[in-house]
């Protein structure tokens, strides 16, 4: 953006009068002894002022121009901006969804894990047949599976949010296997 409003200036700067200040100097003679001697020196100093009475509307449309392109970068910055917030809106509502949800399969987890524990102790007892004790296994290992499945949710959406808040990493960043055994051998 800075790039486009300094492209405006410089449009605006066609307005006004070039202003050019030059100077020139040198000897009139070649040979080296009259190089000393006034009469063979020559200098010349001036300003020279020049405008543009008629372009054909030129100046105009530069301008519009370097101001359409600093109103399209202006735009596509926060474009920008809108979609990163939303991507980290996004990431924030998908984790604190799926933090709930974690908390119900823990919950359906743990209700699962007791009624095997009864189906085993009616089996036990005799009170009822084997397919019982495998349903409430069946159901626990689906339970079980369905909360890792939210873990694995989570953590993707973790990353997606660090991603979106602009952070992220290189695999050149990480450790080495051999970094890893080095730490852990020293006490």
């Amino acid at each position: 953006m800075a790039a486009a409003n300094a492209l405006i200036g410089v449009a605006r700067a066609a307005y006004y009068p070039n202003l050019t200040l030059s100077a020139t100097a040198g000897f009139q003679t070649s040979e080296f002894t009259q190089w000393f001697n006034w009469p063979s020196k020559f200098w010349s100093l001036g300003p020279t002022l020049s405008q543009t009475l008629f372009d054909g509307g030129a100046r105009r449309a530069l301008n519009e121009q370097a101001q359409a392109q600093y109103d399209a970068a202006v735009a596509n910055y926060r474009q920008t901006v809108l979609t990163s917030f939303q991507a980290v809106e996004d990431q924030l509502a998908a984790l604190r969804i799926l933090s709930q949800e974690a908390n119900e399969q823990r919950a359906a987890v743990t209700s699962s894990s007791r009624y095997l524990d009864l189906a085993l102790i009616r089996f036990r007892t005799g009170v009822d047949s084997y397919l019982n004790v495998i349903t409430a296994q069946t159901t626990l290992l689906n339970n079980r599976e369905t909360e890792v499945q939210v873990q694995l949710r989570q953590m993707t959406s973790s990353v997606s949010l660090i991603l979106a808040l602009g952070g992220g990493w290189d695999n050149s960043q990480l450790p080495q296997m051999k970094d890893l055994t080095a730490r852990s051998a020293t006490p």
